[in-house]
């Protein structure tokens, strides 16, 4: 047998143990961290569609006030919601780290105001425990909360974040 031949057999056995094994990042949550308020929160990573800087929103009448208004991102007009104001009622203030953070689960997309982009992690799903008791209703935004050496995050509820309600 040519030596050519040997090493693409090889090549195929090794890709089928492979395709065996179980994936090594199973039970692993990957999540984008960020600042809104003095609040540190979290969202999947797979469900962020880009983070951007600033840009001009047009206000639409009739909508709530955490509802800054529409922005045009590509052809593509998307709310804005102020997730300071949404949670606290405290208005955004915008400064030199201030994003935009465009959110899409399946056909909904949004873009949120956020204070501050922090971090990419990755969590074990046995590091994050369920939305506390009394808050596991759909209007309930808290997925969970990740444990962390030294802090811990509030991970949010992708649905319930881009739940129309206006």
């Amino acid at each position: 047998m040519s030596e050519q031949l040997q090493q693409v057999l090889q090549n195929q056995q090794r890709q089928k143990k492979a395709q065996n094994e179980p994936p090594r990042d199973e039970g692993v949550v990957q999540l984008v961290c960020f600042m809104v308020a003095d609040e540190e929160l979290a969202v999947p990573i797979l469900s962020i569609q880009e983070i951007i800087k600033p840009i001009v929103a047009t206000r639409v009448p009739s909508t709530p006030e955490y509802v800054l208004g529409v922005f045009n991102l590509r052809g593509n007009v998307l709310p804005l919601i102020d997730l300071r104001r949404k949670f606290s009622g405290q208005k955004s203030t915008y400064t030199d780290e201030t994003r935009f953070i465009v959110i899409s689960n399946k056909n909904q997309v949004s873009g949120f105001v956020i204070d501050k982009l922090t971090e990419a992690i990755r969590l074990k799903s046995s590091d994050i425990d369920p939305a506390p008791e009394g808050m596991d209703s759909d209007d309930n935004h808290i997925y969970g909360v990740g444990k962390r050496e030294d802090s811990i995050i509030t991970i949010l509820r992708i649905e319930a974040l881009l739940k129309r309600t206006f």
